[in-house]
């Protein structure tokens, strides 16, 4: 049982990830959270299912649209709801950021309604067992999936100029700016970048679940938040591993203490992270 709860929790856990790590990114390079980050989750899954409802897309088609759409939104949001705000009071930000989230949520509500719409997939998955433990295909391309998208985060941070122009906004955004780089660029960048991998998340949980909603993206991006913190936010590996752990940690206490309380263990392990050890398993930004 350990064992099939330990490859469920990384199923999820790699989507929290995802979802974390756009919130990393971008508090590592403005120093604020983006709490709309589950309504991009949302948006991109809702894309992915509506143009796979007319039965002309391509699935890969579709994935890539509704990461593109996710894009689209986390750059609209920075243009719109960020950049006239950068060097305000943390606070104003925030608040912006807070009411980005509700509107966004509103107008999913407004637009397709509050019914759940299943995820039209167009593949037959099957079910391996492995010493005991029934690991589904769908299981295992989520979170390969979720591996491969992070890797090659990982490699564009570490060996491109884009991804070391970032690091370097990250790290002093009045050095950078002296040194040649367009740090509003780069901003725009890492808002493309990281609600992209939100984007993604959210089709691969709209699959997992078979559903897609207006509010899908609420609780799974308070979830991220809480991974973001645990690995120490502004780290990318740090969000990689706190959301691979909170998946985890969630999948165990639903199966040995009650499932019932299954969502209220990302908050708990927040609120010992916050107590314990604030800078996270991996220091963040500014530790």
């Amino acid at each position: 049982m350990f064992l099939q709860q330990l490859f469920n929790g990384l199923t999820t856990g790699s989507a929290y990830a995802l979802i974390a790590l756009g919130y990393t990114m971008i508090y590592g390079i403005l120093g604020l959270i983006n709490f709309a980050q589950g309504e991009i989750y949302m948006c991109g899954a809702f894309v992915a299912v509506l143009l796979l409802a007319t039965g002309k897309v391509n699935f890969f088609i579709a994935f890539a649209a509704g990461m593109g759409a996710a894009a689209l939104l986390g750059l609209i949001l920075e243009r719109v709801a960020f950049r006239p705000l950068r060097g305000a009071h943390p606070l104003v930000p925030l608040i912006s950021a807070i009411g980005a989230s509700i509107f966004l949520q509103s107008l999913a509500l407004l637009v397709f309604g509050p019914s759940d719409r299943p995820f039209p997939i167009q593949f037959t998955f099957s079910t391996v067992t492995l010493g005991g433990v029934a690991i589904s295909t769908l299981q295992g391309a989520i979170f390969a999936a979720a591996l491969g998208l992070m890797a090659l985060l990982v490699l564009f941070v570490r060996f491109t100029r884009y991804g070391k122009a970032i690091v370097a906004c990250a790290l002093d955004r009045d050095t950078a700016r002296l040194m040649g780089i367009n740090v509003d660029r780069m901003v725009a960048l890492t808002f493309i970048i990281g609600s992209a991998l939100s984007g993604a998340a959210g089709i691969m949980m709209a699959i997992y679940y078979n559903a897609t909603y207006p509010r899908m993206g609420l609780l799974p991006g308070l979830k991220a938040f809480s991974a973001a913190i645990l690995g120490g936010v502004g780290n990318i590996p740090g969000a990689i591993l706190g959301g691979l752990v909170l998946g985890v940690a969630e999948s165990l206490g639903a199966a040995y203490i009650a499932s019932g309380y299954k969502d209220a263990v990302a908050f708990v392990i927040l609120i010992l992270v916050l107590l314990l050890r604030p800078q996270g398993i991996l220091k963040g930004r500014g530790h």
